[in-house]
């Protein structure tokens, strides 16, 4: 095979990959109704059918790119697409909630071997004059996957019953995993022969665990105690790593590499910082200005379109310009987008709505590729899966804090009452208190972006 097949059969394979999870995410988002009603479920039990997925593949994201480094990136990713498809075929034929929880557990340990390794594998693929290209075609997948999802996700669920959005998603699986036996032969394990850090794993997964569930609870004195929990667990994980011959994160990336250090933070404070804008939105949509969920949810594409348009485009400038520059600009523009939204009444039109969501769409495509390829190509290649893991739990963990700052606004403004007339007003300070909060965080985000462009040399 030349190197130009390989390089198509490995884009193939990470694009099919990448548009799985953030489609099957968004989709299933539309399909908890129909799921609560078939199983019976409350609203805390319906909850564990996003929570599980995302608790598990957090936890194994770093274990799983460290994983890719020493047993073989392509074995690591191959297995992890083999768990995903089999683990939507149990969806499909999943007949109770335990069966569901369970099948959802096993997908995140797929998730995480897959996103854990993919932008490791595009990286030892595509030299750095192609790489950004690649990652910007990536990230296009994720975004359509995004984009799509509520859309089919709405219609699949209405029409075939909501097993169905996993159903059609095996052919996708199963057609990627055959494209990588039979075109993608070359490996990758530059850390090949190095003993993996089981104790740090360990210490890593409940940290993780403690502190993501903790916070999606955090007004129980069972979120607290786990927050309390996680928060003695980082250090000790902290210290095991500097200790650890081969330890499970390698912490000289933080202490002596810039680049990759600002990086990483930029993507947590980017996702935390509008990850629960949609969610904000979707609410205000619907109560205050009296739109239905679907007509919510097209109003709601006009971000991820955008990013679906353009992060191939971004990506490519990556290669030919300071990544730093472009992901710090295009994290300007999202704040631009935050003011906006945080003077928005009850009174603003829709079609405002929609231009800023584009504007921020723009945003969010300038910054993911430049971003990753920035992280990407800041370390060695032996350290390929140790950044991949990263990015991929930054994302985790920047999304799960935006929801609980939204979460923790409602409770403070709102209580437990539920949306309604009556307090309207309430839901709108709240909501915007958010926003400027989110605004904040992105400026805080932009000044970490332009403080690693002092490494980077384009």
């Amino acid at each position: 095979m030349t190197e130009t097949q390989l390089k198509r059969s490995v884009l193939w394979v990470t694009i099919f990959a990448s548009f799985l999870t953030p489609f099957m995410g968004s989709a299933v988002n539309l399909a908890l109704p129909a799921i609560s009603e078939d199983f019976h479920l409350n609203a805390v039990s319906l909850n564990w059918v996003i929570s599980s997925y995302m608790l598990t593949t957090s936890i194994f994201l770093l274990p799983a790119g460290r994983a890719g480094d020493i047993l073989g990136r392509r074995k690591v990713f191959s297995i992890g697409v083999m768990i995903f498809t089999l683990s939507m075929v149990a969806l499909t034929l999943s007949t109770h909630f335990a069966w569901l929880i369970g099948a959802r557990i096993v997908q995140g340990i797929g998730g995480a071997m897959m996103f854990g390794t993919n932008m490791a594998i595009l990286t030892s693929v595509f030299p750095p004059g192609e790489r950004g290209k690649a990652m910007g075609i990536n990230v296009t997948a994720v975004y359509t996957g995004l984009a799509s999802g509520p859309f089919l996700g709405g219609v699949l669920t209405r029409y075939l019953g909501w097993r169905s959005i996993f159903a059609v998603l095996v052919p996708l699986g199963i057609v990627s995993w055959i494209l990588l036996q039979t075109k993608v032969k070359q490996e990758w394990a530059e850390a090949k022969g190095e003993r993996f850090d089981w104790l740090g794993a360990i210490l890593y997964g409940l940290s993780i665990a403690s502190l993501m569930y903790g916070v999606s609870v955090i007004f129980t004195i069972q979120g607290k105690v786990l927050i309390a929990v996680g928060a003695v667990l980082v250090p000790l994980f902290l210290w095991r790593e500097k200790k650890a011959s081969y330890p499970l994160f390698d912490m000289s990336l933080l202490s002596h590499n810039r680049v990759f250090a600002f990086s990483s933070m930029a993507a947590l404070i980017h996702y935390a910082a509008t990850s629960a804008v949609a969610f904000f939105l979707s609410l205000y949509l619907q109560y205050m200005k009296g739109l239905g969920a679907r007509d919510a949810g097209f109003v709601l594409m006009a971000s991820p379109i955008m990013m679906a348009l353009l992060s191939s485009s971004a990506g490519k400038l990556s290669d030919r310009y300071n990544p730093g520059v472009l992901a710090s600009l295009g994290m300007g523009l999202t704040s631009m987008g935050l003011v906006v939204l945080a003077f928005i009444s009850e009174r603003t039109s829709v079609a405002l709505i929609v231009g800023t969501l584009a504007i921020m769409g723009i945003g969010f495509a300038l910054f993911s590729s430049p971003n990753s390829n920035a992280i990407m190509s800041s370390v060695e290649k032996r350290q390929l899966g140790n950044a991949s893991g990263m990015l991929g739990t930054m994302r985790n963990v920047g999304q799960t804090s935006s929801m609980a700052i939204a979460l923790l606004l409602l409770a403070l403004y709102m209580g437990r009452e539920s949306i309604q007339p009556s307090n309207y007003a309430l839901f709108m300070n709240s909501m915007k208190t958010g926003f400027v909060i989110f605004l904040v965080l992105c400026i805080l985000g932009v000044m970490a972006s332009l403080a690693r462009n002092k490494s980077l040399q384009k």
